[in-house]
């Protein structure tokens, strides 16, 4: 299964330069996103590309249908081990991970596919041997994770 992040979700629906890639992916089947990351992407879409969240709501539902999105619940699990990725992970400058990026690395499993465009997640994802999908950011440049 692709695991989107925020950023994937806000490009597929507010068609920035990853809309495409995004799109392919889902095409695939077996795509879900994490319950944190969809308030962030709807938050996004809301604050930078007005669109309101009953719009971001209808066009997610819509996908949930369509290609069977899936909206991943943060377990008990997830919160704990996102707490030990953050510790270990996060730097201020080098690499700023927020608890949702954190989240999101947790709720990937074992035969997931994280799909983003964010560098410090995608060199988190290697480090912890997590596989993953480097997406083009929103000026449409890819950005791969140091080895």
């Amino acid at each position: 299964m692709i695991v989107l992040d925020a950023y994937a979700l806000t490009a597929l629906l507010a068609d920035e330069p990853a809309a495409q890639e995004v799109g392919e992916l889902l095409a695939g089947g077996g795509a879900a996103v994490a319950a944190p990351n969809l308030a962030e992407a709807a938050d996004r879409l809301g604050r930078l590309h007005g669109i309101a969240v009953h719009r971001t709501r209808t066009a997610v539902d819509s996908l949930e249908q369509s290609i069977d999105l899936r909206v991943r619940v943060v377990e008990h699990e997830h919160a704990w081990r996102a707490a030990e990725l953050r510790v270990e992970h996060y730097h201020r400058t080098r690499c700023p991970l927020s608890l949702g990026d954190c989240l999101l690395l947790a709720v990937v499993g074992e035969n997931d596919q994280l799909a983003t465009a964010d560098s410090h997640i995608l060199a988190v994802a290697r480090k912890e041997r997590i596989a993953w999908i480097a997406l083009p950011d929103s000026q449409g440049q890819l950005h791969l994770p140091q080895p």
